[in-house]
C-alpha cells in the first residue's frame, strides 16, 4: 500500500482507540445509569457500536501490522507498476478507460482506482504505451491498448479523503 494509504489507516486505529471508543463507553455508561438494562436500548445501542469499533480496530490492527508500504513516486512508471495511472483504449468500444494501480484498501472501482490484485491490474503488469492485452471474464473478452502510464499521488485522485467524522459509527 502506499504511506498515505497507511498513514489513513493509522489515523483511523488512533480515532477509534483513542476518541471515538472512550466516547461511547461512557455513553453505554451514563445509559447503564438510567436503570433496568433488559429495556435500555440506549444501553444496548452503544454495546453494539463497541461491539463494531473493537472489530474494526482488530481489522485494522491487523492490516497495519502486515502492511507493505511501497513509495510509487520512486519506481520507473515507464511500465505499468504499482502506483500508475494508465490510460487504456477499448478495443472493442474505442472508448478511453483511465485506472490507477493501488493496494486493496485503497481502491475504489468508481473513482478509476484499482486493487493490484484485480485481473486487469495483473494484465497490466510489467507492460508498455502501446502494448496490448486480452482479458478473459466472465462475460467474454476484452481487449485493450495502452495508450499512456504516469504517475498521479492516489490522494490527488481521490473525489473525497475521510476525516475522523467518517470514522464514526452511528
Amino acid at each position: 500500500m502506499s504511506r498515505e494509504g497507511y498513514d489513513l489507516l493509522v489515523k483511523e486505529f488512533k480515532f477509534l482507540k483513542d476518541i471515538h471508543k472512550p466516547e461511547v463507553a461512557k455513553e453505554k455508561q451514563i445509559a447503564a445509569a438510567h436503570g433496568d438494562r433488559s429495556e435500555n436500548a440506549e444501553y444496548h445501542a452503544a454495546k453494539e457500536k463497541l461491539r463494531h469499533i473493537d472489530k474494526r480496530l482488530f481489522y485494522l490492527n491487523s492490516m497495519i501490522e502486515k502492511a507493505v508500504i511501497i513509495d510509487p513516486e520512486m519506481l520507473d512508471h515507464s511500465r505499468v507498476c504499482f502506483g500508475s495511472r494508465v490510460h487504456l483504449r477499448n478495443l472493442d468500444t474505442d472508448e478511453d478507460e483511465v485506472y490507477t494501480i493501488c493496494g486493496s484498501l485503497e481502491a475504489e472501482v468508481e473513482n478509476g482506482l484499482i486493487s493490484i490484485h484485480s485481473p486487469l491490474a495483473k494484465a497490466l503488469m510489467g507492460k508498455e504505451e502501446g502494448d496490448e492485452i486480452v482479458l478473459q471474464l466472465p462475460g467474454g473478452k476484452k481487449e485493450y491498448e495502452i495508450e499512456k502510464i504516469e504517475y498521479i499521488p492516489i490522494f490527488d485522485l481521490k473525489k473525497k479523503i475521510p476525516t475522523e467524522e467518517d470514522f464514526r459509527f452511528k
